[in-house]
């Protein structure tokens, strides 16, 4: 009688039907993630582990939630700049004028020219759309959009002069279009180049990768891959090794993927999507042509691992004077903050020591952003510079604020 039955609605597995029950089935296996508010806590089931989204509220970044953040004794926060919309990268000048980009596609020039510690210049130089990593060389500003990477000639004034585009073929953004660019200790170009997806196959082998560029700026190569989206890296100033932050798959967990610190070096490959953290697999992605052991043992482990979904920004050592000398040659890493956690990470500044050349703890620097026991924000730290004066500059791109983080002993 059961064979019978199945021969009579056996047409339903030869027909179209059966993909559009599958179609079916799968919006309302979805809906539970595609109604979570921005503003609510709730939780789905993915790899058999439960999923939260949650975004704190965004309030005003008032004098007095200013006045209440927290650095280390000594060290005082102050606004360089305000009303920049959604302020990111920054790069500086040896006389102290910065540049920073903006989401709407703007690059603005601020500069302090009576050292007060406040930019009372502040004005649009450049119209760009998708400019986000900057970078100085010999001169030039260069600019990294989505998939192309200009240079300006930095005039008297600080003004641009007419845009060069020196590669206009980098991928397409995906989920992680904010590209990055520096130049190394070796004078060489390297841009960082997101995956293009939270946890997949990509379709062009740039992708999820740090590149190298020649001093000629046009030959490339792959440097280091299988990095998801290492937005901020930096040379340690007595080894000239890179270090790096790469961001976690989401939907792994409040605890899963965390957030990785790896020294970036040439050939490696750092285990996205398949291999994460220490050396565990990624199960609902499988390497080609082979398994997760024999995938593993290709790639490199982190150095260092951060809590998850706290979404690090920018990773930059401090060089000035004006701190105390512990901290010359440490490390400033920015935390954008969650959306994929129960409990909110990140929305804080964190400091690295290092011993040997080798990072040793990392702790808290700037923390208070947060608000209401997590359940508020008004503030969501981006791009970090160092001043030529020592002092370092955080952009906020929640609150519109680049913040001026100073020390003095008095």
């Amino acid at each position: 009688m059961e064979l019978r039955a199945f021969r009579r609605f056996s047409f339903l597995y030869k027909s179209p039907f059966l993909n559009i029950m599958k179609k079916i089935l799968f919006i309302l296996l979805m809906l539970p993630i595609i109604s979570l508010s921005a503003q609510q806590k709730d939780s789905v089931i993915t790899t058999s582990k439960q999923v939260h989204v949650f975004k704190p509220e965004k309030i005003e970044a008032t004098p007095e939630r200013i006045n209440n953040l927290k650095l280390p004794a000594g060290f005082k926060i102050s606004l360089f700049a305000k009303d920049l919309g959604q302020p990111r990268m920054m790069t500086v000048t040896d006389d102290g004028s910065v540049y920073v980009t903006r989401r709407s596609g703007e690059v603005n020039l601020l500069q302090d020219k009576n050292k007060d510690g406040k930019a009372e210049i502040n004005k649009k130089v450049l119209d760009l759309k998708g400019a986000h990593g900057l970078a100085i060389k010999d001169g030039y500003l260069y600019i990294i959009t989505v998939t192309e990477v200009f240079k300006g000639k930095i005039n008297d004034d600080k003004t641009i002069g007419t845009l060069t585009k020196i590669i206009e073929d980098l991928p397409d953004g995906g989920q992680h279009p904010n590209r990055t660019i520096a130049f190394g200790p070796d004078g060489k170009m390297y841009i960082s180049v997101g995956s293009d997806c939270n946890a997949c196959d990509e379709t062009r082998d740039e992708n999820a990768t740090i590149l190298q560029f020649d001093a000629s700026e046009k030959k490339q190569k792959i440097f280091a891959k299988g990095l998801r989206n290492t937005i901020g890296y930096d040379w340690h100033p007595e080894t000239n090794v890179l270090y790096g932050m790469d961001h976690g798959i989401d939907w792994l967990g409040d605890d899963e993927q965390k957030e990785e610190l790896n020294i970036i070096e040439e050939g490696n490959h750092y285990g996205w999507p398949y291999i994460y953290g220490m050396g565990k697999f990624n199960l609902s992605d499988q390497p080609k042509d082979s398994t997760w052991e024999e995938f593993s043992k290709k790639t490199t482990n982190p150095k260092m691992l951060f809590t998850a979904h706290s979404a690090p920004m920018n990773f930059i050592f401090y060089k000035g004077n004006m701190f105390p000398k512990e901290y010359k040659g440490t490390a400033f890493i920015s935390f954008h903050g969650s959306w994929n956690r129960k409990t909110p990470s990140g929305y804080k500044v964190m400091n690295l020591t290092f011993e040997n050349g080798k990072p040793q703890n990392a702790s808290d620097f700037l923390t208070g952003f947060l608000t209401d026991n997590g359940t508020k924000c008004f503030g969501r730290p981006v791009g970090l510079v160092e001043m030529p004066d020592g002092a370092l500059l955080l952009s906020d791109d929640h609150s519109g604020i680049i913040y001026r983080i100073s020390y003095s002993e008095k």
